[in-house]
């Protein structure tokens, strides 16, 4: 009776001790489920895609509502360049110019040329005239110029002071008249965030 009681003691004593040790060990991120991207995101004191967001917007409907594109005759056609990245972040112009392009375009008022395909416009010139396509669609002198160009940068500063921690960052947007190289609109948006460290753990 003895025997089986130390048995049955010394069993729960591993169940128990396995237990703690895979509750102990790393731990993996095994389900999720959808949100609505828009929904603000200050999980981290790291770039998000709400700070983008906030930017993105501000940004573009400041752009809209320049002179320049609503008393256009037409609508003048934008080439969106590059956004250099001054901050220490792990942050994706090219994603920033994407959204900022698709604001842009959703509101009809401009049209844009894509810079990043003229390598590939280029070679399906070539190709098209080689004599191989029945009917060629190319034409080469008939492509359209950019009136203007977009470009910019992100810089960001951060503070920490004991417990606290600011996060700040700017984007600033130029658009260039290619003509005469004049910047006729300029804008920047700023957006602060404010964390607090808290203690982790038991």
């Amino acid at each position: 009776m003895i025997s089986s009681l130390k048995f049955f003691k010394n069993a729960m004593i591993m169940i128990l001790a396995a237990v703690g040790l895979f509750s102990c060990g790393p731990k993996a991120f095994i389900k999720g489920q959808y949100e609505d991207p828009l929904k603000e995101n200050l999980l981290t004191d790291q770039w998000s895609e709400t700070d983008m967001q906030i930017i993105v917007k501000e940004l573009a409907t400041s752009l809209i509502a320049h002179p320049r594109i609503v008393k256009a005759q037409t609508p003048p056609i934008l080439m969106v360049t590059t956004l250099e990245n001054k901050t220490s972040d792990h942050i994706n112009p090219q994603s920033i110019m994407d959204m900022i392009r698709v604001e842009l375009s959703q509101s009809g008022q401009v049209s844009f040329v894509d810079k990043e395909a003229r390598q590939d416009v280029a070679a399906e010139h070539e190709y098209q005239q080689s004599g191989a396509v029945g009917k060629n669609q190319s034409s080469r002198g008939q492509q359209v110029g950019a009136d203007l160009i977009l470009n910019g940068r992100v810089d960001s500063i951060v503070q920490e002071a004991g417990k606290d921690k600011t996060v700040y960052y700017k984007v600033t947007l130029n658009m260039t008249d290619l003509r005469t190289n004049l910047v006729v609109w300029t804008n920047q948006k700023q957006i602060r965030k404010v964390f607090r460290k808290k203690r982790i753990g038991l």
